[in-house]
């Protein structure tokens, strides 16, 4: 019996079996879950990744600027589940000129876009599962370690500061309806979004060698190992935690 066994898990921001999300979503359900899977644009890929799943996992559309798709997931995730125990949030988003070292010149109408969707979207999918989640549950988002200025990183870095302050305020309003919120500050991988990183290099030639563990760019499921055990009940007394899953860099000096 998987460590998820019968367990309910929305799974967002699938979009190549490279992802996370995907990574996430795989394992699942090889421990027993049930997933349902969001995705953004192009609706027609997802699709096609979710049938690479050990079970074809039923694809909604969401964009989390939109309002109406917000209120209206309660209901359509409960068209293929009767409720929800785990949701994943994979979601990151900032224009271009908000990363590469552009970020004294990066305009408010940019920043508010990368907050939007990779901060505030973090609350606002929490709060739209809620109905979902009578019984409790976990959710965990994804997360590059914000302590630090990164290279390159710019605005998304500063919305990732956002994402762990927000898991924080959301894991003390949730905690009294026994929901746990907790984030995986994942090493860089090589995943679509990170492709569109101007200057991602810098990381994938140095973290592997800074990496107490060492570090595969290209594997993600020690992140995913993390988030299904987040999931699962194996963790039932912890919340507003960051763990971190990047081979050690996180601990050590440059």
């Amino acid at each position: 019996m998987g460590i998820l066994e019968g367990k309910r898990i929305l799974v967002t921001g699938v979009l190549t079996d490279a992802s996370i999300g995907f990574a996430v979503a795989k394992l699942a359900q090889e421990e027993g879950a049930t997933v349902v899977l969001t995705g953004f644009g192009r609706l027609s890929l997802v699709e096609r990744i979710a049938k690479r799943l050990p079970t074809p996992a039923p694809v909604l559309e969401l964009d989390v600027q939109n309002t109406e798709h917000l209120d209206s997931l309660a209901a359509r995730v409960g068209e293929h589940v009767d409720g929800l125990d785990g949701v994943v949030h994979s979601i990151g988003f900032a224009p271009q000129s908000a990363l590469g070292g552009n970020f004294l010149n990066t305009s408010w109408e940019d920043v508010a876009t990368a907050v939007q969707v990779s901060t505030f979207s973090f609350k606002s999918l929490a709060v739209a599962c809620l109905p979902l989640m009578k019984e409790g549950g976990a959710v965990v988002g994804l997360d590059f370690d914000a302590s630090k200025a990164w290279p390159v990183y710019d605005w998304m870095g500063v919305a990732k500061a956002g994402l762990e302050s927000c898991s924080r305020y959301l894991a003390r309003d949730l905690g009294k309806h026994n929901i746990r919120v907790n984030l995986v500050a994942a090493g860089p991988l090589r995943t679509m979004a990170a492709k569109s990183i101007p200057g991602f290099k810098e990381f994938e030639e140095s973290w592997p060698d800074k990496a107490p563990l060492g570090w595969d760019l290209a594997d993600t499921r020690p992140t995913a190992k993390a988030c299904v055990a987040l999931l699962s009940d194996w963790f039932p007394a912890t919340t507003g935690e960051i763990v971190h899953v990047d081979g050690g860099v996180h601990a050590v000096g440059a």
